[in-house]
């Protein structure tokens, strides 16, 4: 009988540890949760300076879930010595589990015999985990115009810019004196985005670039970006990206610019017969299994030197999607004389979000810019994307934006049924939304659109909203509102008005005010009925929320 009872608890205990670490067939290289980003290196053939290997060697690892599916093809990089130095023979393939349980290395791929095949077989064991997972368009949001994350949570978004920050100068050829860590966790205290070049730009450092020249050395042109700097990316934009992954803030890496030929000839690719495609899979490679991480190809695409044409852009979008093995959101950044343009919508598919730049400081005008873009002005039907003003409100002496302005504006984003995006420019070219080191006591707005957002994240169904004035009457022109008809309707004000009246569906509604400025949550009726009436502050940013109760 003692026999019998040790042999049951020895298939029970090895039962138990089969479903808490399912065994590999080989050896188990690493773990981590799900959505978390494993790294995995590889040893291949050494790599100098004055070679090419995000163009000559091809490598990637095929990620296959124990149960069959899913699958993922992940490319891998060069990554120097894994250290930080520009000479080295290790390759890394970063992958992001999304199911708990074993993947295994079904596929090892490379025209370097020496990483050919290597580490085939072994896994990786995914653990349980809270991270929500990718951005990912919510298919049942009205036209497709929300974000969700995998989990099918929603976040609302407002972000910042910090252009070149990772260069860490600013004018004069001087050190800004900011950290990206800090920066970065100093952002998402307020934001849930951070745009930022991967370049130095305007600013860069005297010494340390991203990209090599045909000898070796260092170089901020961006036409020799088949030749990444693997101490560049190591430093500086994985320690941006990595930091923004554990805050769960969006690293938004803008690709090409945003202003100086240098950083915006990366899509050119002069030095490599005008072919982009080894910096574009060496960006999905390095970045792309990053659930935080959006790509924007270029600012400024068709007004800076050099300037892409929208099909010269559809093509880059397309070629970047085939490295990318996640649903990593991706798009362009607009000039600001036109909305989305409409050459895109003839092209191929490639990008999932339409990005506007508008300055704006009054809610309608910013509320109609999204909604416009969404709508398609040219009568072609909607765009079913979610809609971006990536330069909505830049508080400052650069732009002469008020806090005011910029509070007003990004209420007027979200009433429109987008997202918006702010930044601190102290003077032409100058500023937080270039060099960084953030700082909410000079960007005053940053505490009320973090105070906006969590009210919304907190309060408002907003992802099954869009815009609509129906239920409101005697209101000024000037207002905006969206709805989920018959479950919610909100209005947005910028000016005192007597006398608005919501002519509510039939239940018992709760109403709510946010005074946007002041910061201010005022409940007015938790049993309003049929036709109500009230009256708008004198705020220039007010929110009001009305919900069904429920029976």
């Amino acid at each position: 009988m003692h026999e019998r009872k040790t042999r049951y608890a020895i298939v029970v205990i090895l039962a138990i540890t089969s479903w808490m670490a399912p065994l590999c067939a080989a050896e188990e290289v690493s773990r981590g949760g799900v959505y978390s980003v494993v790294e995995i290196s590889f040893r291949g053939p050494t790599q100098e300076p004055t070679e090419t290997p995000a163009r000559d060697i091809a490598f990637w690892v095929v990620f296959q879930h124990e149960s069959g599916s899913p699958e993922y093809k992940v490319h891998g990089f060069w990554d120097g010595d894994g250290k930080g130095g520009i000479s080295g023979d290790v390759f890394n393939v970063r992958f992001c589990p999304t199911k708990t349980g074993r993947w295994n290395l079904v596929e090892v791929g490379s025209n370097a015999s020496e990483l050919s095949g290597q580490r085939k077989g072994d896994c990786i064991i995914a653990t349980p985990s809270d991270h929500p997972g990718f951005w990912v368009i919510d298919p049942d949001s009205p036209g497709q115009r929300w974000y969700m994350r995998s989990d099918g949570s929603h976040q609302y978004i407002f972000g910042n810019t910090h252009y070149s920050f990772v260069s860490g100068y600013k004018q004069g050829n001087k050190p800004s004196g900011n950290d990206i860590a800090s920066d970065i966790a100093g952002n998402a205290k307020y934001f849930k985005k951070l745009r930022f070049g991967i370049h130095g730009d305007r600013y860069p450092h005297p010494t340390e670039k991203p990209f090599f020249d045909d000898s070796g050395g260092p170089t901020d042109w961006g036409d020799f970006s088949h030749r990444p700097n693997p101490r560049w990316f190591h430093e500086r934009v994985d320690a941006a990206v990595r930091t923004a992954y554990e805050h769960d803030l969006i690293a938004d890496l803008i690709l090409a610019g945003p202003d100086t030929e240098e950083s915006r000839s990366t899509l050119r690719a002069q030095q490599n017969g005008g072919d982009a495609t080894p910096y574009l899979k060496y960006i999905a490679a390095r970045y792309g299994s990053y659930p935080n991480v959006w790509l924007c190809l270029c600012n400024e695409y068709d007004i800076k030197k050099p300037n892409y044409s929208e099909k010269e852009i559809a093509r880059f979008g397309q070629t970047i999607r085939r490295f990318l093995p996640y649903p990593t959101p991706l798009s362009v950044h607009n000039t600001p004389s036109i909305l989305w343009s409409t050459k895109f919508d003839e092209l191929p598919a490639w990008n999932d979000h339409q990005i506007v730049q508008n300055k704006l400081r009054n809610l309608a005008q910013a509320a109609d810019v999204i909604q416009f873009t969404w709508e398609n002005p040219k009568g072609k039907g909607p765009r079913n994307k979610p809609t971006i003003n990536d330069e909505l409100s830049y508080q400052g002496a650069g732009d002469g934006h008020s806090e005011g302005d910029t509070i007003e504006s990004h209420l007027g984003a979200f009433l429109g049924g987008g997202y918006a995006t702010t930044g601190e420019k102290s003077g032409n070219k100058e500023g937080q939304y270039f060099w960084g080191k953030f700082d909410p006591s000079q960007h005053t707005a940053a505490d009320n659109l973090k105070w906006l957002r969590e009210v919304i994240d907190e309060n408002i169904t907003f992802w099954r909203m869009s815009p609509d004035l129906s239920i409101f009457s005697n209101f000024d022109d000037g207002f905006r509102g969206m709805s989920w008809a018959g479950h919610e309707y909100i209005l947005g004000t910028n000016r005192p008005h007597n006398g608005i009246v919501a002519n509510l569906p039939p239940g018992e509604w709760t109403v709510t005010r946010y005074d946007v400025v002041a910061k201010e949550a005022t409940k007015l009726s938790e049993t309003a009925k049929g036709r109500f009436m009230f009256n708008s502050p004198d705020s220039r940013a007010v929110l009001f929320h009305f919900i069904r109760n429920r029976d």
